[in-house]
């Protein structure tokens, strides 16, 4: 049975960091089951982009916390030039005014839980894994086809990445998922993720994977199993 290890090489560079990982098992994430509740989602979406204002006080958009805590946690590894965290990129929506859209049900489900709590937050495929999940430091050319590219856009040495046997998963920590492990309307089970580097949050983030787990099964099915992960718990089996 495969894992996902946090490898002491991402330690290293965030020995205060939490992640928490929600295992959600036997789900339907097709858009005939959701379409009943089609109305719903799109109200966390639209409650989410709400909630999320709370987090864009500042006159200028990178001195807000949650986002200039994910850029100073940017520059400690290598990086593709320009990449922000994924939590900016929907916050950069929210503050201009143009929304966030639905894309399938899962993954409307954790962008709303992104948006209310500040947190970034992303999903893969569990069964699309070559074995063991990987957070650590990329080795360098990890084959990697990001979302809506046409070309391989490899990982760069020293970049943190998750990633499994068959290459890299999401680029430059939780910037950007891949093609080949995302989540489609023929996942049934899920590996979910939600990351802090700011200590001050862990209540914030336990609650966050708490009401991602909650709303997964309330509207996907299955069973969602949460595991607070930090340097003391940096393993667990999918």
């Amino acid at each position: 049975m495969s894992k996902f290890i946090i490898e002491n090489q991402f330690w290293e560079v965030f020995p205060e960091a939490e992640i928490a990982v929600v295992l959600a098992k036997g789900i339907n994430n097709t858009k005939a089951h959701a379409e009943p509740m089609r109305a719903e989602l799109d109200g966390l979406l639209e409650k989410g982009s709400e909630e999320a204002q709370k987090f864009l006080t500042a006159e200028v958009f990178s001195d807000n916390k949650v986002i200039a805590v994910w850029r100073k946690a940017y520059q400690q590894f290598k990086t593709k030039k320009g990449v922000r965290c994924s939590i900016e990129a929907l916050l950069k929506r929210i503050d201009k005014g143009t929304g966030v859209g639905p894309i399938n049900p899962l993954v409307d489900i954790y962008n709303s839980v992104s948006l209310t709590y500040g947190l970034p937050c992303g999903g893969e495929d569990i069964d699309t894994f070559v074995g063991d999940l990987l957070l650590t430091k990329a080795v360098g050319d990890e084959h990697f086809m990001a979302l809506g590219d046409a070309d391989f856009d490899n990982a760069l040495p020293g970049e943190i990445i998750y990633k499994d046997g068959e290459g890299a998963v999401c680029r430059c920590w939780n910037w950007r998922d891949g093609q080949r492990t995302m989540l489609t309307e023929e996942t049934v089970n899920a590996f979910l993720i939600i990351e802090s580097v700011d200590p001050s949050r862990k209540e914030d983030l336990e609650a966050a994977a708490n009401a991602l787990a909650a709303l997964t099964q309330k509207y996907l099915g299955g069973s969602a199993e949460v595991h607070l992960m930090d340097s003391a718990y940096w393993e667990i089996v999918l």
